[in-house]
């Protein structure tokens, strides 16, 4: 390393929108030459990704270098020094740390010069792969097409961004053969769309085991193998279903292409709740409101023939499944469309929609000065 000089507390900051390999390197040079580093995330109210997020992004990016920390502002000069001073001495603060530890001896950045805020805090500045050779990227280019430049975007911010797509439905309605299909014909485009990932219906698996106990329990004690009628389902189990999915969906995410397919969510499992425990659960809504979905496949019931699997609870169900499907994503204003006819058709429909959607882009708005 051309320059081996150590610093005591590093600083880096920026508005990380959205974060990218180069700020991460960035912040990995300036926890290898600093004893502690603080990184400011800084935000202006126009910006279209909270400032939690990002801050959550970050601190999970980093979360292997402790002597890393990341703390977040907002302001409508987010690269004020007075806010960044502020920012800074609020971690040191809230680390418990004396208040000489708020002082910083090094501003690392790949910019020419650390300007005023250099000199308000008496810092040395060091420039760091000013070229950008490591990580030719920038947070506006990736604003400008989040697919193009998808590869430069680490787990947690995969884990925000991509685009989440649901298919929900009655039962036998072919959720799982269209959102399966579609996520084939993502990744077989190749390139940055290879590594499109599947979510299973976790409720699904849920209900096997709990029925397969049962009839464990039943054949111990001479019993006939129970059905599904013979289930009693506890706000504990849809908790654990909704909590679950979310999770595997993140997972997936986290290593997947800008589309998520996913055969069912956690809304979906409040209605199942519905369904079984006659009413709604706010524990089980709250879990769903936590993960956002960009679109929503509903699989009509029409002209599908209804096939019992042993899981299922019956046709006649499916009517009032599809409408209350549909009441509750119009309640909460979830985007989503029908399927319907064949196969086939249904199938297309759902790509077409899915591929509008990734045209339409992220729509991340600008902010008011170049980051």
């Amino acid at each position: 390393m051309k320059d081996a000089v150590r610093y005591r507390h590093g600083l880096v900051c920026g508005r990380f929108y959205p974060p990218h390999e180069g700020h991460h390197r960035l912040i990995e040079t300036a926890a290898a030459r600093c004893d502690r580093v603080t990184v400011a995330v800084l935000a202006s109210p126009e910006e279209s990704i909270p400032l939690a997020s990002r801050v959550a992004w970050m601190r999970s990016a980093h979360a292997g270098q402790l002597s890393v920390r990341v703390v977040g502002d907002r302001g409508d000069r987010p690269f004020d020094p007075a806010l960044i001073e502020a920012a800074v001495a609020r971690a040191t603060i809230e680390d418990r740390l004396p208040p000489p530890a708020a002082r910083v001896d090094a501003v690392f950045s790949a910019g020419p010069d650390g300007g005023d805020l250099c000199r308000r805090l008496g810092a040395t500045h060091v420039r760091v792969d000013p070229e950008r050779m490591g990580a030719p990227i920038r947070s506006a280019d990736v604003r400008a097409g989040v697919v193009g430049h998808w590869r430069w975007l680490r787990p947690p911010v995969r884990v925000g961004l991509a685009r989440r797509v649901v298919a929900i439905g009655s039962e036998s309605t072919g959720t799982t053969t269209i959102s399966r299909e579609i996520a084939a014909a993502l990744a077989a485009r190749g390139g940055v769309w290879a590594t499109t990932r599947w979510v299973a219906e976790h409720g699904r698996a849920y209900t096997e085991e709990k029925l397969a106990a049962l009839a464990a329990q039943a054949a111990a004690g001479g019993r006939k193998p129970p059905t599904m009628e013979d289930l009693r389902w506890t706000d504990g189990d849809f908790l654990s279903i909704a909590e679950r999915q979310n999770a595997d969906e993140d997972v997936a995410a986290a290593a997947g292409s800008p589309v998520l397919v996913c055969d069912t969510d956690a809304f979906a499992t409040g209605v199942w709740y519905e369904r079984y425990l006659g009413s709604r659960h706010p524990g089980v809504e709250a879990i769903a409101d936590r993960c956002r979905h960009d679109l929503y496949l509903l699989t009509d019931h029409i002209g599908v023939p209804f096939e019992q699997d042993g899981l299922r609870d019956g046709e006649h169900l499916r009517p009032w499944m599809t409408r209350r499907l549909i009441g509750r994503m119009d309640e909460t204003g979830r985007p989503w469309i029908a399927l319907r006819g064949s196969r086939t058709e249904r199938f297309a429909q759902g790509l077409d929609a899915v591929d509008r959607l990734v045209a339409e882009g992220w729509r991340l708005a600008e902010p008011l000065s170049a980051a």
